[in-house]
């Protein structure tokens, strides 16, 4: 093969890689976009009460000049503001988060900050959500990646418990193997064993999608594993017809940063 052969090979090749990671950013960003409209009505359910809590204690501060229940007006109203400024933060923060920057982060706040955004949509659905924080591991994670796969993990797991159930998300550190993990468990339908091995293959899907537009397309999961094996990582299920399934995310362990650790 000629030089200038090779170097138009070369090219091509660069030209598409960047094809490649651009479809891939954009497909990622898809999902994200996704799952903020399964969300958007429980969490607008959940604004509409927080201003009824800030409007009735306001006029019940209004209507009462004792200085004990004007207090306590005053701190339901405080408590319902920092309640809302909690969810937008952490919805614009989810829906802002690119590039590629990862830093040493506790998994267990990653999960709290997902849980802030899905719980009214669980309990809105009949799902009982029950957390297992076993310690608290350090991984050197890009947030907003991360918390995107639990939040596709989440729906999925809440999709497969059309009539309620339980959902457990365990955080743990396994320091035989130097990882931590972020286990999500569900009481749903489970996953027919013959198509256990193919989930996360792309466009491979086990359910239609929905009125969201959430599943059926077969990307979700696909997109999780390049994610979680991204940060030098692991994702694995476990399944059974009728009892339930369970994802566990692994990531290499690191120290706790030391400004935190002072």
């Amino acid at each position: 093969m000629l030089p200038s052969e090779i170097e138009t090979l070369k090219r091509e090749n660069a030209e598409l890689r960047e094809k490649l990671n651009s479809m891939h950013a954009q497909l990622m960003q898809a999902q994200k976009l996704g799952s903020i409209g399964v969300l958007a009505s429980s969490i607008t359910h959940e604004f509409n009460n927080i201003l009824m809590t800030i409007i009735n204690y306001s006029k019940m501060g209004l209507r009462h000049r004792d200085n004990d229940t004007r207090e306590k007006a005053f701190n339901k109203i405080l408590d319902a503001g920092q309640r809302a400024s909690k969810i937008t933060t952490g919805m614009l923060a989810y829906a802002r988060a690119k590039g590629d920057r990862r830093d040493p982060l506790s998994l267990v706040q990653v999960v709290q900050d997902v849980i802030t955004l899905v719980e009214k949509d669980l309990q809105k659905h009949r799902i009982t959500l029950e957390t297992r924080f076993q310690d608290e591991p350090y991984a050197e994670i890009n947030s907003g990646q991360v918390q995107q796969v639990l939040m596709n993990l989440i729906i999925n797991a809440r999709q497969a418990m059309d009539k309620g159930g339980t959902m457990t998300i365990i955080v743990r550190s396994n320091a035989e193997d130097g990882m931590g993990e972020i286990a999500v468990r569900d009481t749903g339908s489970g996953i027919p064993a013959e198509k256990l091995a193919h989930i996360f293959d792309p466009f491979f899907t086990t359910k239609s999608a929905d009125a969201h537009g959430q599943g059926g397309t077969g990307l979700g999961l696909a997109l999780c594993k390049d994610v979680i094996e991204g940060h030098k990582g692991r994702i694995r299920v476990e399944s059974a017809e009728g009892v339930g399934t369970c994802f566990t995310l692994r990531f290499p362990l690191v120290e706790e940063p030391a400004l935190l650790a002072g």
